[in-house]
């Protein structure tokens, strides 16, 4: 019988107000993921985190001469700069204290090679190495994931386009999800990739946790 999974993206202080890279509209989003751990409807609950070593290649601070909001070319890839944030170890790495992680069945860690970011929760962006998440899924049977946190336009655009890309029938819990927006269209242009890749966009409300 296949099963379903929720995947929490990135709840973590540093991305929310007052965090060294702070998302727009965050606030309240906890209380209502609480309610959604709490409910029968997934079979499992996950949650990815950000965790880089310090001086990560994402940090503006790691590339003299350049600036949080450069894009810098590293190989084949194309990097936006970052504040320092989610740092191993650090409070800022840390969930948010109001998310309820008792109700996690497992923690997805992501960023931690120090040469290469991972929006993904499944993979790095360069597609060259794996979190574990996919195959953690399939082994439990799962075949639709749902997906909810922060950011839209960044790491929760990536997790959902790589569950599609991995052959799991992927809902948006739009409702539940913030975006960086750094340039004002962003979020409207991650949801419409999003949406034409095969993502379903839904509401929280259609989810039951009576």
């Amino acid at each position: 019988m296949s099963k379903t999974a929720l995947i929490v993206v990135d709840m973590q202080n540093d991305f929310m107000a007052g965090g060294a890279l702070g998302v727009p509209n965050t606030q309240g989003l906890t209380t209502v993921i609480n309610q959604l751990l709490r409910c029968d409807g997934f079979d499992l609950k996950i949650a990815t985190q950000d965790w880089h070593p310090a001086g990560h290649s994402s940090f503006a601070s790691s590339h003299e001469g350049n600036q949080v909001g450069d894009v810098i070319d590293l190989g084949d890839l194309k990097q936006n700069l970052w504040p320092d944030h989610c740092v191993q170890g650090t409070h800022g790495a840390k969930f948010v204290d109001n998310l309820d992680t008792r109700l996690l069945d497992i923690v997805f860690q992501k960023g931690t090679d120090p040469e290469i970011d991972s929006y993904s929760g499944f993979y790095d962006n360069g597609h060259l190495k794996s979190t574990g998440l996919s195959m953690f899924l399939k082994g439990k049977g799962v075949e639709t994931v749902f997906i909810c946190g922060v950011a839209t336009d960044y790491c929760v655009k990536f997790t959902a386009l790589d569950a599609v890309g991995e052959g799991f029938k992927t809902g948006l819990i739009t409702d539940l999800c913030a975006g960086v927006n750094l340039k004002g269209a962003d979020v409207a242009q991650a949801l419409m990739e999003m949406d034409e890749a095969g993502v379903k966009m839904l509401d929280s409300s259609v989810f039951s946790w009576a």
